[in-house]
């Protein structure tokens, strides 16, 4: 089953310039995921669309959401990233870590792109959520969304796997078919061209629906149609998706003060101010400061 989350575009800005107010001829660079994933296409296509408005936009690979904050904070040449809803949120209420919250109080949603769904693919034995207890599980590799957003579903759930494997995705569909790990988490809008391409009936694998009461209150649910994969000959439900806007001066999961995690989805933020060079020297690699907040593994519905 897929639950869906609302992909932002984030960006910082210098002297108030941004992707709707860049002049002709301008120098932009967008941070964006895998070559092989729909940020980096999605940024090809806004490389196309910047080129018809005479704007020259270098796509930049990467290894997905949370890479992408730090890169819009910190990198030359970066002003524009792609990032997931979940993860906006995460940096939103983190309290204990002052690159990160020097990066909350400057990121601005930009607009939002689309919206993606959390992938779940399993041995055939594993029929829910919950089945994911004391099983080896593929949560995509440090520094991408997919990695914190499944941390945050096994908090939320109080599911404890056996082991969970910081892999990339490719890498895990290879161990799921091999049959060394028994699921992988894939945070990406259908169809994936991963497992359009790399899945056939014959391995054996399946969508998990994503039912637990208690990641239902966090995430919004959605529907994978029928032969959306050709070995997916039915609906994999989960709840009725919903679509969040941010407001222009905030990210879109912060509200009244309080984190919320809008549905998955992808759009775009932009920082506020010019970050200042004392303050791009004290950052840290983007996993190692999500991975060692105490918060990261807490229920992301407490307040901060």
């Amino acid at each position: 089953m897929l639950r869906r989350l609302f992909i932002s575009l984030v960006a910082w800005s210098l002297a108030a310039v941004g992707p709707a107010s860049a002049a002709p001829g301008a120098d932009m660079g967008v941070v964006t995921g895998g070559e092989k994933g729909t940020y980096y296409q999605f940024g090809l296509n806004l490389q196309a669309l910047g080129k018809l408005n005479g704007i020259n936009l270098s796509v930049y690979p990467s290894k997905g959401s949370v890479e992408n904050i730090y890169a819009v904070y910190q990198r030359p040449g970066v002003q524009v990233g792609i990032v997931q809803s979940d993860v906006l949120a995460f940096v939103a209420r983190v309290q204990t870590d002052s690159t990160l919250q020097r990066i909350a109080k400057k990121i601005k949603m930009v607009f939002p792109l689309y919206n993606e769904e959390i992938h779940v693919l399993a041995q055939k034995g594993v029929a829910s959520f919950d089945d994911l207890a004391n099983k080896r599980v593929a949560i995509g590799r440090e520094g991408s969304g997919t990695y914190l957003t499944a941390r945050l579903l096994f908090k939320v759930s109080e599911v404890a796997p056996r082991q969970m494997v910081p892999i990339d995705t490719d890498e895990a569909l290879a161990e799921l078919k091999a049959r060394r790990i028994d699921a992988m988490f894939y945070v990406a809008g259908y169809p994936v061209r991963l497992l359009t391409e790399g899945v056939t009936a014959a391995d054996d694998l399946a969508l998990v629906p994503i039912t637990n009461k208690d990641i239902a209150e966090f995430y919004p649910r959605a529907v994978i149609p029928a032969s959306t994969y050709a070995w997916q000959p039915q609906p994999v439900t989960d709840a009725v998706d919903e679509h969040g806007v941010a407001d222009e001066e905030r990210p879109p999961e912060v509200e009244s003060g309080q984190p919320r995690v809008p549905p998955e989805g992808v759009g775009a933020v932009r920082l506020r101010a010019e970050v200042s060079p004392e303050a791009n020297g004290q950052g840290r690699r983007p996993a190692e400061a999500l991975r060692d907040q105490p918060d990261h593994g807490r229920d992301p519905r407490d307040a901060p």
